[in-house]
């Protein structure tokens, strides 16, 4: 079962797609505090959504009219699955629909963005640095996670980097108010009442505050975005308050990954994989991280570790991921891997917390590069393109590497200009033009 249904706030940001109506979490920069011990969770309460504004017009006061209508008819379905009738009330009576929400049904990046973009808006150098000194911070609670639930510091830092950026982009809409308009209008209506629901059993167990539920537009929550019923089931007390908070506790969010994660069949003998080699003519049918095979019957095919080291002994199970096909990086994974692809369903994603938790290690990029011959950029390599599109008189704002809608449009005007396809796309062309003619106040080219 599919238990995040949702993309991770970090991805939306960096990875902007088409969809021009995104939260305020995903357009928000990533340059902020990340959480250290000495601080509280590096955040500020969103401001307080009163889903009060007038309708624009018939058509929206139908919508309103529908959305009560919806309420109503989920009332006793909520009090059934043990929602009490005082908490629907209560937290129900001045919801109005959040209509913005139902184009992002279908703009999940690790779908939509090409794979050597997607990884290199969220490895870089710079994240690894901050999940370095994350580590640092909360060495014991990671270490008490890898003691209680066999999950290694990491990988549980990888995800807590990949999902939220170490607690600084948490996300801007009201949980109620999503969740609640997904229950009633677009497809999936099913489950997303389910997250309903389980949001309002979190309020009414007073885990968190109604005021700190707030995440992504669909519903994935806290400092490692949990989805409400996952939350219900797999969250943890980890610094002993009595409370399960995802939001303001690191230690809560840390041991709640770890507890995932184990749930999902984590083995602590295990790598999650290693980047492979392949014989040249290999019929690569029939691969993919489900069909899994002893690591013998492919050393017997002629795979080999990169560097060209025999394959590892023993009859580990492997699946052989190629995920920008034979020509790109290749990747031998076990069933770890799998763990990881079941906290949000995407092969991309789960290579994201692989990758960064090898980079966490020490280990380097990949050795393969990636069939491209514009490669994606950095978050570093971002806001340098940003600062030049500034200085050639194209105000994009302030640089904070989220390629939103003003910078695409730029780009596109820049794109044209260098005769390069005018896609608005931030690659390693488009940045490498601007350096060659643009003179703009940049102390050095990102790395």
């Amino acid at each position: 079962m599919k238990l995040h249904s949702t993309s991770t706030l970090l991805a939306l940001a960096l990875c902007a797609s088409a969809v021009s109506t995104t939260s305020s979490a995903q357009t928000a920069s990533a340059t902020g505090s990340a959480v250290s011990r000495n601080a509280s969770s590096g955040t500020t309460a969103p401001a307080k959504s009163s889903g009060a504004a007038m309708p624009a017009s018939a058509s929206a006061a139908s919508d309103n009219a529908e959305f009560t209508q919806c309420l109503a008819r989920l009332r006793p379905l909520a009090i059934k699955d043990g929602v009490s009738a005082a908490t629907f009330d209560t937290y129900t009576r001045d919801l109005q629909p959040d209509l913005t929400i139902l184009p992002l049904l279908d703009a999940q990046p690790e779908f939509k963005t090409p794979i050597w973009d997607y990884l290199a808006s969220l490895v870089d150098d710079e994240r690894v640095a901050d999940g370095q000194r994350a580590m640092r911070d909360w060495q014991a609670e990671l270490k008490r996670a890898e003691t209680e639930f066999g999950v290694d510091p990491y990988t549980v830092t990888a995800v807590w980097g990949v999902e939220s950026n170490f607690g600084r982009i948490l996300g801007g809409r009201p949980l109620l108010r999503s969740l609640s308009t997904l229950s009633c209008m677009g497809r999936r209506q099913s489950y997303f009442r389910g997250e309903f629901f389980a949001t309002l059993k979190i309020i009414q167990q007073e885990h968190v505050g109604v005021e700190r539920l707030n995440g992504s537009w669909a519903g994935a929550f806290g400092q490692t975005q949990f989805m409400p019923s996952t939350y219900l089931r797999l969250a943890v007390d980890f610094d002993g308050d009595g409370r399960r908070d995802l939001v303001d506790s690191v230690p809560d969010a840390l041991g709640s990954t770890a507890n995932f994660l184990k749930r999902a069949g984590w083995k602590s003998d295990l790598p999650w994989g290693f980047e492979v080699r392949l014989p040249k003519g290999m019929d690569t049918s029939g691969t993919g991280r489900r069909n899994k095979q002893p690591v013998s019957a492919w050393a017997a095919k002629g795979v080999t570790r990169v560097d060209g080291s025999a394959l590892p002994g023993g009859e580990m199970q492997l699946g052989l991921l190629l995920p920008a096909g034979p020509s790109g990086p290749a990747f031998l994974v076990t069933r770890n891997f799998d763990a990881l692809y079941s906290y949000n369903a995407a092969e991309s994603y789960a290579l994201a917390i692989a990758h960064l938790s090898d980079r966490l290690r020490g280990k380097g990029p990949f050795v393969t590069a990636w069939p491209t011959d514009d490669p994606g950029l950095s978050r570093a390599q971002r806001r340098e393109l940003q600062t030049l599109l500034n200085a050639r008189g194209l105000d994009i704002g302030q640089p904070d590497g989220v390629i939103g809608t003003r910078t695409r449009q730029a780009l596109q005007s820049v794109q044209r200009e260098a005769g390069l396809t005018p896609d608005g796309r931030a690659g390693m062309k488009s940045l490498q033009w601007l350096r060659a003619n643009t003179t703009a106040p940049v102390a050095a080219p990102a790395k």
